[in-house]
């Protein structure tokens, strides 16, 4: 076989493996991001579950933030808010304590009021 020949062929060879090396790394790495952020989400899926569940009890419309805080280990305060939020809960001041209510609840929350004066 010719030199120039043997030459390209070699080198096409080489570009080829490199290549092939290269996207089985890259889509390994993708993969693997992919479970990541699909972790992350189940989380944050669950932590608004897990706040829904606590707000739709049947004889509280509302919560103390620091009972739900209690419930849901593992998130600073902050966080914890923004979870509540995407849950669909709304917040409140009573006696100088912070209070979460469900969107959905709130007529609820306002008859029982009403009931009680």
């Amino acid at each position: 076989m010719k030199p120039e020949i043997l030459s390209l062929v070699s080198s096409l060879s080489g570009v080829l493996i490199g290549g092939g090396i290269s996207l089985l790394l890259q889509r390994n790495q993708l993969r693997n991001a992919f479970k990541i952020k699909i972790e992350e989400l189940k989380t944050e899926h669950m932590a608004e579950r897990t706040a829904r569940y606590y707000l739709s009890h049947k004889s509280y419309t509302d919560r103390r933030f620091e009972t739900i805080k209690k419930g849901l280990g593992g998130f600073d305060d902050d966080e914890l808010r923004k979870i509540l939020v995407r849950a669909g809960a709304i917040r409140s001041y009573r006696d100088d304590e912070e209070w979460w209510t469900l969107l959905e609840r709130m007529p609820e929350k306002i008859e029982k009021l009403r009931a009680n004066d």
